[in-house]
């Protein structure tokens, strides 16, 4: 008498749960590695929308010595957020930016922003 087989066989449904689970892992990982990139692009930024008023802040007082994040924002520019002002001297500064855990630096006025702290 031939057999009715309605149904998976359990190996197939083994092999659904392998490839669903690769597939949720790869996914994971892209998730991941996104939200950092997110991150370390917030942080940069948060440095970039700074720089025009530490440079206006210059302008005005020849130095970056007593400059500070107050001052910033409200002379300069409100946007100005998410920043630390590590130093402030005569003809440099140093500014930080953390997000998610990563701190990104800015040694300016010329330095580019890296993750590497400011000497």
């Amino acid at each position: 008498m031939p057999r009715n087989e309605d149904g998976f066989t359990l190996v197939e449904m083994l092999v659904v749960a392998i490839v669903m689970a690769i597939l949720v892992a790869v996914a994971v990982g892209f998730s991941t590695s996104a939200r950092v990139r997110a991150g370390d692009v917030a942080a940069k930024s948060n440095i970039n929308v700074a720089v025009p008023a530490i440079q206006a802040y210059n302008l005005d007082h020849g130095t970056f010595t007593g400059m500070t994040l107050p001052i910033l924002q409200s002379t300069y520019s409100k946007g100005v957020q998410g920043i630390e002002i590590v130093s402030a001297g005569a003809t440099s500064y140093c500014v930080k930016s953390t997000v998610e855990g990563r701190s990104w630096f800015k040694n300016g006025p010329s330095a580019p922003i890296t993750t590497t702290a400011c000497s």
